[in-house]
């Protein structure tokens, strides 16, 4: 049986994550498995590190979508795949890949992930993750503070040079996308019940 793949969009800091994660802490561990749109950052080791720090990670042009789909369509087709390992404090990937084995049910998150068409046709149901900017924007800072060893004022430029006016341009839009819209992120429980009450039902 092909897997169920659910795609999980949204801003950053919207709560993305956190839906991925109430999802699979309420199914069975061996039937689920994530792809992260974030690890397919291209590789521009090419780049000096000041140079990496500089490029629009925010762009659809930023990942290689062409990786993704390869590695989704083989998913879908019962193949396993190495899935490469991204490091934000350096802006480059990791030699070291991460295997996922095909499952039951496959939930790929990332901002962008229903922009690319190649990749939303992959897609079986998108949930399109919606919070208030300033709440998003909050989460971020702590993020990238905590996690990704950022300096506010660098935070601060990288979100009025190309985060915001990605959000604007292509994440926002890619909404009308949607199966289902879900305000406040992990914390909206009735909705999480919902899909978690699809899933299963899948899995049944």
């Amino acid at each position: 049986m092909q897997p169920l793949v659910i795609g999980i969009a949204g801003g950053t800091g919207s709560g993305k994550s956190t839906v991925a994660r109430r999802i699979i802490e309420g199914l069975p561990a061996e039937s689920v498995s994530v792809l992260d749109h974030d690890s397919y950052y291209r590789d521009r080791a090419d780049l000096s590190l000041e140079a990496r720090s500089k490029l629009n990670y925010d762009h659809p042009e930023a990942l290689d979508n062409d990786l993704m789909v390869e590695h989704l369509t083989a998913l879908r087709a019962g193949e396993t795949v190495d899935v490469p390992i991204y490091d934000f404090k350096t802006h480059s990937r990791l030699t070291e890949r991460r295997r996922v084995s095909p499952t039951r049910i496959l939930i790929v998150e990332g901002i962008l992930v229903f922009v690319e068409e190649r990749v939303r046709k992959l897609l079986d149901v998108k949930v399109f993750v919606d919070t208030d900017a300033d709440i998003r924007v909050f989460r971020r800072i702590r993020r990238d503070i905590e996690q990704r060893g950022r300096s506010f004022q660098a935070i601060r430029e990288q979100y009025y040079a190309s985060v915001r006016p990605m959000h604007l341009q292509f994440v926002e839009p890619s909404k009308r996308w949607a199966d289902l819209i879900v305000p406040e992120g992990g914390e909206n429980h009735i909705a999480i019940d919902l899909i978690l009450g699809k899933l299963r039902h899948h899995l049944a």
